[in-house]
């Protein structure tokens, strides 16, 4: 009995454990995760077979796969006019050519980082098929990098070709003869080529035409390549399943060249049209302009009795500096009464060969508003009517002379007045002038009118007044009053009544404004000593946490300087002023780059009353690790799982961690000597 009862016992215990393992089948707990990605297992056609004749290839990998955005991701070398029909199913991934196939053409397809697992997301970067229409294959490689060259963005999706036809109109006319996009970080490259001579450009191709189209952003290599090959020697590091690290070596292939850096642009060209055109209210007219322009149009009266006459007769101009935004103010109070004004307008306009010719349009000015204001009007009036009626009936009662009422109240109300007014704050920059602005144009300004007085012991002590004038000489509703202002002092700035009149003959009211100036103790400076410019002038721009310029200096021989900071993190950059002017230039294609960009690759902290100093030499690391990354933009996605890098030295690792795109592939730097 014993032996059966421990037989019995062990069988539930058997049982129960069994039972217990079947109820928690699942994920295993516990493990590494895979980090791997799709392994390449065969293909037809085969990497580098010759005579393909078929227009179907298929890919299949050692585990099951999805693709990410294939249509803008994944290119065809030499560019399909019709775009290929790619998908993923399993453990493959089917490419349909829908172009017949050329005879005796290498043919690339780059799947850049459109290929990842099914599970864990893992991408497969860089991967490419090769294969040959003809006998032979070609298997030159040309690689290297883009950035937008005012930022150091890297490129993302952009595309890259080359011509064997160096004629400087090839990129205008011809669709670009090999291609490949830039990855997440901006590196491309171009495969299948053969031996001879090339133009490289980099084009967003917002049309998908294959070339350059003016208003498309464009980069250029300043020189034509020769590709080639030569026998090198890799070095990669293995990792083996304990986690140890060992390094090995092996022959291969480098292609060159490996180190091309192009940097994109636009050339601001815009068709020059009449964008648009609306009579916002009563009083103003405005011109949108799809281009800047540096001719105003020629503007007539069709209707009203003032037929014939020009714009510059009966309004007055408010416009921005590049001619494009236009505002007309009606002074003529007739035609402001007219609901529609009826003009002839002449533009310069771009015509089908790109070139300027004069064009002439009818408008038709519609006020859409005044039906609705008319309406609000008379409900107005006889709203009042009905208070007035009603304080009629009750001064009756009271015995009131109604006659005496009726003549007094016949005095018209007081006009409103200009809305000047200064927009400055009360705690005014030490370096700053005061700023005013009016809500009509201003048609004259009384200068004597205007006094400063500075405050000493709690006494107001007369100071020379400032000269009020306007910002920009287009726009008279926009002034300034530069001062040498003393820090820490108060101010107190009045203007008199009436100093001010509108187009409209409308009176300003008096204006008081006091004001304190900020303390030399609240600004911080920065100051970098420069080394690399070689007497070349250059432009110091200090940046906030959006890559956004909060103040430029220009670099005196070797030191940038940028006085009264605020308090903050900040960042730096500067710009070789090719042409002195000033300003950042961009390029013009096949004639002149973009002026070249320099990111100082650390933050700068800046406290109050602090001066901080630092040496800057601009060719210290390669252009595409100076841009810090804490404002890079076009950041590459991380994987699953993975942290963000806090470090420059961590984004050095994550640049190069890619198995198709490595140091030895593309030399040791990217930098413009």
């Amino acid at each position: 009995m014993r032996s059966v009862s421990a037989l019995r016992l062990l069988f539930i215990i058997v049982v129960t454990a069994f039972l217990a393992a079947c109820a928690s089948m699942g994920r295993p707990e516990g493990g590494p995760r895979d980090v791997t990605p799709p392994v390449f297992v065969r293909s037809t056609p085969r990497p580098g077979q010759v005579n393909v004749s078929g227009n179907k290839i298929v890919v299949e990998f050692d585990e099951n796969v999805a693709l990410d955005d294939a249509m803008n991701k994944v290119v065809v070398s030499p560019a399909q006019r019709t775009t290929p029909v790619v998908s993923a199913n399993g453990r493959r991934v089917t490419v349909e050519l829908r172009d017949t196939l050329k005879p005796d053409v290498t043919y690339t397809i780059d799947f850049s980082d459109a290929i990842k697992d099914l599970n864990e997301s893992n991408v497969l970067d860089g991967f490419a098929l090769d294969f040959a229409t003809g006998d032979s294959i070609d298997t030159l490689q040309i690689s290297g990098m883009l950035f937008e060259a005012r930022t150091l963005e890297p490129a993302q999706g952009m595309i890259v070709g080359v011509y064997s036809n160096l004629s400087d109109t090839a990129i205008r006319t011809l669709p670009l003869e090999r291609i490949a996009k830039t990855n997440q970080l901006g590196q491309f490259t171009l495969r299948g080529l053969k031996e001879g001579t090339y133009r490289i450009y980099a084009v967003n191709d917002v049309n998908r035409d294959y070339h350059w189209d003016r208003s498309e952003d464009v980069a250029f290599f300043d020189v034509t390549v020769s590709p080639s090959s030569t026998p090198a020697q890799f070095t990669d590091t293995l990792v083996n399943v304990a986690g140890e690290d060992s390094i090995v070596t092996r022959q291969g292939t480098r292609f060159l060249p490996d180190d091309i850096l192009l940097t994109w642009f636009n050339e601001g060209y815009n068709p020059q049209y009449l964008r648009n055109y609306a009579r916002a209210d009563q009083r103003t007219i405005d011109f949108e302009f799809a281009a800047k322009a540096d001719t105003l149009p020629i503007i007539k009266l069709i209707n009203s009795p003032r037929a014939g006459a020009d714009i510059t007769e009966w309004a007055v101009l408010q416009a921005n500096p590049t001619l494009d935004t236009l505002r007309y103010w009606i002074t003529d109070t007739t035609l402001i009464g007219l609901d529609t004004l009826m003009v002839e307008a002449r533009y310069l306009m771009t015509d089908t060969l790109e070139q300027l010719s004069m064009k002439t349009d009818t408008l038709r000015l519609v006020d859409k508003g005044a039906k609705n204001r008319r309406r609000q009007l008379e409900k107005e009036a006889q709203q009042r009517e009905k208070e007035r009626e009603k304080e009629r009936k009750e001064l009756e009662k009271q015995g009131v002379n109604l006659d005496s009422l009726d003549a007094a109240d016949t005095i018209p109300p007081r006009p409103e007045p200009v809305k000047f007014k200064v927009s400055s704050s009360n705690a005014q920059d030490v370096h700053r002038p005061l700023l005013f602005t009016s809500e009509t144009p201003v048609a004259s300004l009384d200068t004597s009118a205007v006094k400063l007085e500075w405050l000493v012991d709690s006494l107001w002590y007369p100071l020379p007044k400032p000269v009020i004038k306007q910002i920009d000489s287009l726009n008279s509703m926009k002034f300034m009053a530069e001062y040498k202002w003393s820090p820490g002092e108060k101010y107190k700035l009045t203007i008199d009544s009436a100093a001010v009149y509108d187009i409209y003959g409308l009176a300003s009211d008096p204006i008081s404004h006091e004001f304190t100036v900020k303390k030399l103790d609240e600004y911080s400076s920065l100051a970098f000593n420069i080394t690399g410019l070689d007497n070349r002038p250059a432009i110091l721009e200090v940046l906030d946490g959006s890559d956004k310029v909060v103040a430029s200096a220009p670099v005196n021989g070797s030191l940038g300087r940028v006085e009264y900071l605020a308090p903050g993190t900040y960042y730096a950059r500067l710009f070789i002023d090719s042409d002195s002017n000033g300003v950042y230039t961009t390029g013009i294609l096949d004639s002149i780059q973009p002026e070249e960009v320099y990111y100082y690759p650390k933050k700068v902290t800046l406290k109050k009353n602090w001066g901080v100093e630092q040496t800057w030499n601009i060719y210290e690391l390669p252009i595409d690790m100076q841009k810090p990354l804490e404002i890079k933009k076009n950041k590459p996605k991380r994987k699953r799982g993975e942290e963000a890098p806090e470090e420059e030295e961590e984004e050095e690792d994550e640049f190069f961690d890619d198995p198709f795109m490595n140091r030895n592939q593309f030399g040791n730097s990217f930098d413009r000597r």
